[in-house]
């Protein structure tokens, strides 16, 4: 049976980006949740007034990548010490949220948090909350495979590029390899 991992880590293109690329993913669904409505769009969700954050919602095989690899990827590729901000994206909804779909999860994105600010991994406290699955309302189409149909508009070179470089350089091993 596969496994479901629900991250909100900023812009969901990036996330969607990052997590495309890891083997074992097998699917990577841009989309909102979190809020206040249901079916947001995203223009709704751009505007802060909805509640719901940007995330994605991630179907992996646990035989080829565990959840723990996934959350460690998650917090590599982010950054979760600032409140509803990832660099110049600011709003509750580029807040950093964690999902979980069982209690196995939040037990992990728990312990992982404290292994973390134990080791001093990060300079600022963690911020990132950890919340039940709640509704998840895809993203519209034209969100979905962002950085891959737009590779060379500049968001995506300054700050997609970036992250994929940094999961190239620390997860080389784990990423597929069409990419």
């Amino acid at each position: 049976m596969n496994g479901i991992a629900i991250f909100a880590g900023g812009c969901f293109w990036c996330t969607e980006a990052v997590f495309k690329r890891v083997q074992g993913v097998l699917k990577v669904v841009p989309g909102y949740l979190g809020g206040t409505i249901k079916n947001p769009c995203y223009r709704e969700v751009a505007m802060g007034v909805t509640g719901h954050a940007e995330a994605v919602k991630i179907e992996y095989d646990p035989l080829v990548v565990s959840y723990d690899l996934l959350l460690e990827i998650f917090f590599a590729t982010h950054n979760p010490t600032t409140l509803n901000q990832q660099g110049n994206d600011i709003g509750t909804q580029y807040r950093s949220e964690i999902f979980c779909t069982s209690d196995e999860q939040k037990k992990k994105a728990r312990e992982y948090i404290k292994l973390l600010e134990a080791e001093n991994i990060f300079r600022n406290p963690i911020v990132t909350a950890i919340s039940i699955e709640q509704p998840f309302y895809s993203a519209e189409d034209y969100h979905h495979n962002y950085y891959d149909n737009n590779r060379f508009q500049p968001y995506c070179q300054v700050v997609i590029h970036p992250k994929l470089r940094k999961l190239q350089t620390m997860y080389s091993q784990k990423i597929k390899v069409e990419y």
